[in-house]
């Protein structure tokens, strides 16, 4: 790694929403590559979304530095999702698809912003219950239960993978009357006159596996946020157990705070 340099360049005051002191530590030095970074990330709002960036070569000789540190800055810029790939080049990404943290469906909360979503089945089948899933949807060990596999979708654009457990008592008709792009939850409600009640979720951050990033279209490396959610009806019975994957450099989640 190359040496850390002065960078004068940044305000040392800090900015609602920005990190304090702009990521520049007391003593005013840092990393040659994250200088270079902050300068890319000036360019970002001039070149606008789906504006190709210059070429590493072009980039390394602008500002006076290696290819292998610009190299540095622009992974993670990617892995942020401010830059995305595209063909053999790189151009600004669009802004992060915020979703809310509450019993509203993945499509309500693309759609609130004017994002088309969609899902892509990987697969829906029926076996006997697992052990360890038993608790989370109220059955007995070895009784059917269905496992629905989707790949989450937002403008055509693969951003997530959602797995659903859920009783074949509760959905028994679920491989022949429920259209696998829509939304399951709407399903349930329409079709079934199932209503949710609450929730419980865990969110956490983690890499995908080979078979997981293969599915989404990402590097393995690209962290991922990871929500377990177990819900229940309106009478507070279990109903369903998710585990839903979305690209870090894509979603963020919202919440409102009351207090107890």
């Amino acid at each position: 790694m190359e040496e850390p340099t002065p960078y004068p360049h940044a305000p040392y005051h800090h900015q609602p929403g920005l990190p304090v002191r702009s990521g520049i530590p007391e003593h005013g030095r840092i990393p040659k590559y994250y200088a270079v970074k902050a300068r890319i990330a000036g360019l970002l709002g001039e070149l606008g979304e789906g504006g190709p960036l210059p070429t590493e070569r072009d980039l390394a000789e602008q500002y006076e530095v290696s290819r292998e540190t610009v190299r540095q800055a622009l992974r993670e810029l990617l892995l942020e999702g401010r830059l995305r790939r595209s063909g053999r080049g790189t151009v600004v990404a669009g802004p992060k698809l915020e979703q809310p943290l509450s019993l509203a469906s993945y499509t309500e909360g693309v759609r609130r912003q004017g994002r088309t979503p969609g899902r892509s089945l990987i697969g829906l089948e029926r076996f006997p219950c697992p052990a360890d899933v038993t608790a989370g949807i109220g059955a007995e060990a070895g009784e059917p239960v269905w496992h629905l596999e989707r790949v989450l979708l937002a403008d055509d654009e693969r951003v997530g993978l959602e797995s659903t457990y859920i009783r074949v008592a509760r959905a028994p008709r679920l491989d022949v009357d429920f259209q696998p792009d829509s939304s399951f939850y709407g399903y349930l409600h329409d079709s079934l006159g199932i209503s949710f009640g609450d929730a419980d979720e865990k969110l956490e951050t983690v890499l995908a596996t080979p078979r997981e990033a293969l599915l989404i279209g990402t590097p393995p490396a690209l962290p991922m946020l990871l929500i377990h959610r177990f819900s229940r009806d309106r009478d507070g019975r279990p109903l369903e157990r998710v585990r839903s994957l979305y690209r870090g450099d894509r979603f963020s989640f919202t919440t409102h705070l009351r207090p107890e």
